[in-house]
C-alpha cells in the first residue's frame, strides 16, 4: 500500500493544505487514493490534504448492512479500477490480501455483498488514518482575503463529542462530500419507535420489549423493499405492513443499454446536454435508480406473500395504493395513520416501530460558507452553478477551489451524483483540476513577481 504522509489532518493555519475535504465517505475516500497515488508518481508535486468526518470512524450506511445483500453495482466500480486499473486500491487487490480472490471468482458474480464491499471501503480507509480527523465535524468556511482576492479558506471544525472549542484548517481548496440527509414524510420526526431505515439495524436489534407484534415499512424502493424482508425475516412472531401510495414494487432497469447511463461518458454528454434535454433523461432514466427495487427481491417477496395465503398466515402484508398521513409516539411503540388512495377512510397501525425507507435528500453546501457563498453564481432557478471539474463557479475576486460531491450536483452531471459508479473516474478529474489550476497559480504568482520587480527597476533606474 502507498507509503504514508507526515502530516496530520489538523495542522494550523500556518501550513495550509492544498485540499481539505469535508466528509469522508467513499468519494472523499476515492479523492484521497487519487490525490495519493499522484503523489507517489510525482512526489515533489504531492498534493497535501486533510479531511473531517463527523463519524467515531469510517461507516458507510452501516444501519443497512443486511446479511446476504448484494450491491447493486459491479465490483469493477469500485473507488480506483475506472480511472486506474492499475491501482493498488482496486477491490480485485483487496481480495488478493484477504486471501479469497480464487473464491470470489469461483462464485461468478459481478456483485460482492454490501458487508463485503464495506470492508473494502474500511481496508481502503485505514491508508488515510493520518489525515483523516475522525469525530470532528466541520462548522464553517471562512474567506481569506488578501489584496480583495481570496485565495485560501478556513475550514472550522469542532469535536463532535469531546473538548469544546475549534480548530481551523487552512487549505487552497475545499471539497464538500457530506453526502445526503434521510427525506421524511412532511410533518413526521423520528423518535424512539419511529426511525428513518438508516438505522435500522441499530434500532431493530435494540428492541427488547414488542407488545403490537407489528412493524409499519413506509417506502416503494429498494431499501423499503430490503427493510420489509429483514423484518420478516428477523422477527417471525411479527406481522410487518409495507406501505406505499403505488400498485407494486417496481422493478429497476438495469438492462445493458440503459445501464450506460452510469458510465463516464454519460456525464459528459449529460453536462452539455440542453436544460429541457437534461429533464427528458431523468426522467426516461429514473427507474434505474429511483423508488426501484431489484427484481429478484420483488419475486421473493411475493412468493412470501402468496405461500402465506396458502397457510392462512399472512405476516407479510403489502398496503398498497396507500398513503401514510401521520404518526404518534406511543409509550410502548408508535401509531401510524394511513389512507387508502381510492378513498376509503383512514385508520390506524399500532405498532412496535415505524421505519420511514423514505429515501434522502442533497444538502445545500452554502449553509456552511456564510458570507463567501455570495459569491458562488446561480443559474435561473437559484442553483448553484458548477463546471465539469465539479468546482462551483464564482465571482473573479474567489480564486480558492470550492468542489462538490453527491446530489447536490445532480442536475449539472446527471444521476450518478448520488452513486457509486463513477467515483473512481470523478475523483481523478477533481484531483487533475487541482493540479491544473495549481500551475496556474504558479504561473500568474511568478508573472505578478516579474511585474513588481519591473516596477523597482524603473524606481530605481
Amino acid at each position: 500500500m502507498p507509503e504514508r504522509h507526515a502530516h496530520t489532518a489538523h495542522e494550523g493555519a500556518s501550513a495550509p493544505h492544498d485540499l481539505v475535504g469535508i466528509g469522508f465517505g467513499p468519494a472523499n475516500l476515492a479523492l484521497a487514493i487519487a490525490a495519493a497515488e499522484h503523489g507517489q508518481a510525482d512526489p515533489e508535486g504531492a498534493i497535501r490534504t486533510a479531511f473531517v468526518e463527523r463519524q467515531e470512524h469510517f461507516g458507510w450506511h452501516q444501519g443497512m448492512l443486511l446479511e446476504g445483500a448484494t450491491m447493486q453495482v459491479s465490483f469493477l466500480k469500485d473507488l480506483a479500477t475506472m480511472r486506474d486499473p492499475g491501482s493498488r486500491f482496486t477491490f480485485l487487490r483487496y481480495l488478493h490480501e484477504r486471501g479469497r480472490l480464487a473464491d470470489f471468482i469461483n462464485q461468478k458474480s459481478f456483485y460482492p455483498t454490501r458487508i463485503e464491499f464495506h470492508d473494502y471501503f474500511h481496508w481502503c480507509a485505514a491508508e488515510f488514518t493520518d489525515r483523516v480527523a475522525y469525530g470532528h465535524t466541520a462548522t464553517a468556511v471562512r474567506a481569506v482575503e488578501s489584496a480583495g482576492t481570496v485565495d485560501s479558506v478556513e475550514v472550522v471544525t469542532r469535536a463532535v463529542n469531546g473538548p469544546s472549542g475549534d480548530r481551523v484548517l487552512r487549505t487552497r481548496n475545499v471539497v464538500v462530500g457530506t453526502g445526503l440527509r434521510p427525506r421524511l414524510p412532511e410533518g413526521v420526526r423520528t423518535g424512539a419507535h419511529v426511525w428513518h431505515n438508516q438505522e435500522l439495524l441499530f434500532r431493530a436489534t435494540g428492541l427488547k420489549e414488542r407488545p403490537h407484534r407489528r412493524f409499519v415499512v413506509v417506502g416503494a424502493g429498494q431499501s423499503a423493499a430490503e427493510t420489509a424482508d429483514y423484518l420478516h425475516r428477523t422477527f417471525p412472531d411479527a406481522e410487518i405492513c409495507a406501505v406505499f401510495s403505488r400498485y407494486g414494487y417496481s422493478p429497476a432497469d438495469d438492462s445493458p443499454f440503459a445501464n450506460r447511463i452510469f458510465d463516464p461518458a454519460a456525464v459528459d454528454h449529460f453536462y452539455d446536454a440542453p436544460e429541457d434535454t437534461k429533464r427528458a433523461l431523468q426522467g426516461y432514466h429514473a427507474n434505474t435508480n429511483y423508488s426501484v427495487v431489484d427484481g429478484e427481491l420483488i419475486e421473493q417477496l411475493y412468493r412470501t406473500v402468496y405461500q402465506e395465503k396458502v397457510a392462512g398466515v399472512e405476516r407479510l402484508r403489502i398496503l398498497n395504493t396507500t398513503r401514510l398521513t401521520a404518526v404518534e409516539e406511543l409509550p410502548d411503540g408508535a401509531r401510524a395513520v394511513v389512507r387508502p388512495l381510492s378513498g376509503g377512510e383512514a385508520y390506524t397501525l399500532d405498532c412496535d416501530a415505524v421505519v420511514l425507507a423514505t429515501g434522502y435528500r442533497p444538502t445545500d453546501p452554502r449553509e456552511l460558507f456564510g458570507d463567501l457563498a455570495g459569491e458562488f453564481l446561480t443559474d435561473d432557478q437559484g442553483r448553484l452553478r458548477i463546471g465539469r471539474d465539479h468546482r462551483v463557479m464564482t465571482t473573479d475576486r474567489v480564486r480558492a477551489g470550492v468542489y462538490l460531491q453527491g446530489g447536490v450536483t445532480e442536475h449539472t452531471h446527471g444521476i450518478t451524483s448520488t452513486l457509486l459508479s463513477t467515483l473512481a473516474v470523478r475523483s481523478g478529474e477533481i484531483r487533475d483540476s487541482l493540479l491544473l489550476r495549481r500551475a496556474e497559480r504558479d504561473v500568474r504568482a511568478r508573472l505578478e513577481a516579474e511585474a513588481g520587480d519591473g516596477v523597482t527597476a524603473a524606481h530605481t533606474g
